[in-house]
């Protein structure tokens, strides 16, 4: 059959954003006209929420509610329409009928566009087809949407619109939101099962003139007051030590430390790290507790040890894993890491040269001032971090790695160290904290030399840590564990700018 080019296509008209903004400003100066400026408006008493009315409707059907929201949808007819107002809990249908609220209230209502914020009085029950809705005996105008929300069903998906407009992306997707609730409640947890076992939370600078603690580059920034160049922190690591010092024996911090690298889907130049500190007790401690504060902020928040992790597309591409954070987290040492999933046996490995020569032969890349130890770390990089699906205790790190941790006693050169890797990316980072001073110095000295050689991420000499230690810290454990990362992996995302209000964008100026 011959194609038929004569047939015409259905006219279809795209509304224009700048006329209906022209026309909400207009609306806007007309009930300022009439001296009905939503704007003047102060508050407006909320008696429910509308996930409370939806979930307990025996407990409130025939009676009155107050409500406030967001009005998301309307469908007008006639003498009677239906709307549908969302709140922080979730959202809900409003019937309002021209006899019930006035001719003239019926009118203005007429007029109220999506996105506009309203609050509501009226009764509960049940339409015809089941749903709990709000028989509306007053409605107010609180706020006039100048702006014009995303198409309904097509919302907001560009995901960089979303990051730079989060408060849109929040109004549309109402998952995005409850990522964001949960975070909230994961936060409050971590503190809840601390403080149960009698940590105390404290507060450290954010401004350092040393950004110690960890390997990475800082932000600089000069103090005009003391004319002084100084830092954004890259750890909390130095004070919590210090006051482990003055006696505070369990200490900890949940706080944004900055550190100046690149962007990518588990990188943000600004995080949240949670960092602890305990006396008298070791990196087993701290792999006890880590696995603990884990696996029961997990059921507290999600109701499971078990959680899927991982999505598929619309065509069902992708893969869905299980993390089961209920079963004891493995343990391996780093050189055995490397010896099962690389097939290198570093035990075998005498020296510095041997460990070049065999990281040649394997094709992974190091730099001339690398140590047998570095070396090491390199191969279970490239080799070893994305096969740890499961939570996975990594210990035993070699000491060229661990400028803050106490050696091995009976291998000087590995540390109690260990880092928690999930999903193939490192969690959480643990010592047995060095407590030599004179130790200490010399291991700031070889950091030193590594800066001097060009090594921006190397750490510097701090003095006054180094007279902290010098009066006395006890035996100490510490952890660090990745906020963000911790978070994606309870709320089921991918990127951490998913689980940031605000990630770090670069400018569109």
């Amino acid at each position: 059959m011959a194609e038929n080019t004569n047939v015409k296509e259905p006219d279809v008209k795209v509304p224009d954003v700048n006329e209906q903004i022209r026309n909400r400003m207009e609306k806007l100066a007309g009930l300022q006209a009439e001296g009905k400026d939503p704007f003047v408006i102060t508050s407006f008493d909320v008696s429910a929420h509308t996930k409370d009315i939806k979930e307990d409707f025996e407990g409130f059907e025939g009676k009155e509610v107050s409500v406030a929201g967001r009005m998301m949808s309307r469908r007008v007819m006639g003498k009677a329409s239906f709307a549908n107002v969302a709140d922080l809990s979730g959202n809900i249908q409003l019937y309002v009928a021209r006899d019930e609220i006035g001719e003239e209230e019926y009118k203005a209502f007429k007029k109220f566009d999506i996105g506009d914020i309203v609050g509501v009085k009226g009764t509960v029950f049940k339409t015809k087809t089941g749903e709990t809705s709000i028989h509306v005996t007053e409605i107010t105008l609180l706020t006039k949407s100048l702006q014009v929300l995303p198409e309904k069903f097509h919302g907001l998906k560009d995901t960089d619109q979303r990051y730079r407009q989060r408060y849109v992306d929040l109004i549309v997707n109402p998952e995005v939101r409850d990522t964001f609730i949960k975070r909230s409640k994961i936060l409050a947890e971590i503190r809840s099962f601390l403080n149960d076992r009698d940590f105390l939370e404290v507060e450290t600078p954010l401004l350092v003139e040393n950004a110690g603690g960890a390997a990475a580059r800082p932000f600089t920034t000069h103090y005009n007051a003391l004319d002084q160049d100084i830092n954004l922190r890259i750890s909390l690591e130095l004070y919590l030590k210090r006051l482990i010092v003055g006696g505070m024996e369990r200490v900890y911090e949940i706080g944004r430390v900055f550190r100046n690298e690149g962007v990518d889907t588990r990188h943000n130049p600004e995080f949240t790290l949670l960092e602890l500190y305990q006396a008298y007790t070791d990196y087993y401690g701290m792999m006890e507790l880590t696995e603990s504060l884990i696996r029961e902020v997990c059921k507290r928040v999600n109701g499971t040890a078990v959680v899927p992790y991982g999505k598929k597309d619309e065509d069902g591409n992708g893969e869905v894993i299980e993390l089961d954070f209920e079963k004891p987290f493995e343990r391996i040492t780093m050189t055995e890491a490397v010896k099962k999933y690389a097939g290198v046996d570093f035990d075998t490995i005498p020296d510095t040269a041997a460990a070049k020569a065999i990281a040649k032969e394997k094709g992974v890349e190091f730099e001339d001032r690398h140590e047998r130890g570095d070396i090491l770390s390199l191969f279970f990089e490239e080799f070893c971090e994305e096969k740890l699906i499961q939570p996975t205790f990594v210990i035993d790190h070699p000491i060229e790695i661990s400028p803050l941790t106490k050696k091995k006693p009976d291998k000087p050169e590995l540390t109690e160290r260990f880092e928690l890797f999930v999903a193939g990316r490192e969690l959480a980072n643990a010592y047995s904290e060095l407590n030599d001073p004179i130790d200490q110095r010399q291991r700031f000295e070889a950091q030193e030399a590594l800066k001097a050689a060009g090594d921006d991420e190397a750490q510097s000499l701090d003095e006054d840590f180094l007279n902290a230690l010098a009066y006395g810290m006890p035996p100490t454990g510490g952890v660090g564990i990745g906020i963000d990362r911790l978070i994606m992996l309870l709320t089921n995302e991918n990127s951490i700018r998913d689980v940031l209000l605000f990630p770090t964008l670069k400018s569109l100026s």
